[in-house]
This record gives C-alpha cells, structure tokens and sequence, in this order.
C-alpha cells in the first residue's frame, strides 16, 4: 500500500513538474533540461546504480550478508531488489554474483546470495571485510524516482511555510489587531451615539416647535370662534323664537303669535 502511494504521488508529481518545467520554458526531451528547471540535488551525470560496500558480518549459513555502505541510497532498496556485485579484488577476473535484499538498515542492507562461485569461486572462503563492487539498476530508477518525488514534497513545505507564516502573522498581531478592530466598532459606536443624539436633540426642537404652534392655533381658534359668533347673523322673527324658547323651557306660554305683518 505504501508503495502504491508512493507511486501515485510520484505520477502527479512528474505531472506537476513537467506543467512546472513547461510553464518556464523547459523541455522534458532529456533529462538534462528535466532537471534544471526543477529544485532537486539529482545530478543526471552521476551512476547511481553503481556504489561501493563491504562485508561486515555474515550468518552461519554464509549465505545472509550484511553490507557496509557509505552510499545513503540504500534506503531506496525493497526487500527482494535484485544487485550484482564483484569482489573489488576479482573485479573483471570472474562473473558478477546476485544477491537479493533482504533488509535496509542505516548504513547497512543485508541480502540473500545462493551462490558466491561466479564471482568468488568455490575453494576460498568468502571472508568477512571483503569490498565489494555493486551494481543495482533498480536503485537508479528508485533515486530518480525519489529526486521527482522530492519536489513535489518541497512544494508542499512552501505552501505549509506560506500557511504557518500567514497564522504566525495573525497570531503576533493578534493584539494589534484586535485593538484595531475595537477601535473600528467604537467609531462606529460613536457614530450611531452621535446621530441619536442628533436625533433626539431633533425631536425636542420639533416638540418645542409645535408647542409654540399649538399656543398659536389655540389663539387663532379662540379667536376665530369669536369672530364666528360676532358675525352671526340674527333671525328678524323675534316674537316666534321667543314663543319656540319658552315654548322649550317648559314656560306656560299662549298660543303660537301672529306671523308678524310688513310695515
């Protein structure tokens, strides 16, 4: 499973760096141009698959090796990787030999060899301390794999560097801020103090007002009701709305009088 998402995110990877690469104007046609245009230590040049050990114990059978390397790429190795190696002293007097891994250790991988003849031969006793010259494709393939891999993770450092320097930014300025933005209520607060008062200073002024006016038109209604009854105008049969008033008040009164006769 750790493999497949190994793979996976090697795959978006290569994508994400060949947009990158294409996007700066470089070409992926070799991997000269591949790797100049993305932040990695793979040096194109260098062998990778090719690395020195030696022996540094073995186990009762002789045939489980435990191998000391300089080479830190041996972290890339996966049990059952096949590598081909030669005594650095028997170096092209005989066939290399196979060996299978079995294990990866810091500085250490221990692989399986069914047989040390093609490389060793029978008669000597393959000794412990013996340098070895190794050679491991798969290992270069698995390092260029790991170089692109590396880029994407770098890009992913950038953008949670850009995240946790963004929070650290509001986390140090948290005081600041946040005076700030009380500071932005209060004026606002103050603004809204401000025009309720002028609100409300504008509600006595127009209470004031309309007190006055209201005196005025009482006066001018009292006024008005005087000029009404002044002007009134007075009924000429006076002898009939007498003899109606009695007549109302419960008054004993004669009969209803004569219509008055014109002059």
């Amino acid at each position: 499973m750790k493999n497949f998402i190994f793979c996976l995110g090697l795959f978006f990877t290569t994508c994400c760096v060949g947009v990158e690469a294409a996007e700066r104007g470089g070409s992926l046609s070799s991997d000269e141009e591949f790797y100049k245009n993305v932040d990695s230590f793979y040096d194109y040049k260098t062998d990778y698959s090719r690395f020195p050990g030696r022996v540094s114990d073995r186990d009762a059978s002789g045939n489980v090796v435990k191998v000391s390397t300089e080479n830190r790429n041996v972290k890339f190795f996966r049990a059952g990787d096949a590598v081909e190696f030669e005594v650095a002293s028997q170096v092209n007097l005989k066939t290399p030999c196979v060996g299978n891994v079995r294990d990866i250790e810091p500085g250490y991988f221990v692989m399986f060899v069914k047989d040390f003849f093609p490389c060793w031969g029978k008669e000597d006793y393959f000794r412990r301390g013996a340098q070895l010259n190794f050679h491991a494709p798969i290992l270069a393939t698995r390092v260029k794999d790991a170089s692109v891999y590396r880029v994407l993770l770098l890009k992913r450092k950038r953008d949670f560097l850009r995240q946790m320097n963004e929070i650290n930014h509001f986390v140090w300025s948290y005081d600041q801020k946040r005076v700030q933005l009380a500071a932005e209520y209060d004026q606002e607060i103050a603004d809204i103090e401000r025009k309720k008062q002028k609100a409300l200073e504008f509600m006595t002024a127009k209470k004031r007002d309309s007190i006055l006016t209201q005196k005025e038109l009482s006066t001018r209604l009292d006024q008005l009701d005087k000029d009404i009854d002044y002007y009134r105008i007075e009924r000429h049969e006076l002898l009939t709305d007498r003899w109606d008033l009695d007549h109302d008040l419960g008054i004993p009164v004669g009969k209803r009088p004569q219509a008055m006769k014109a002059e």
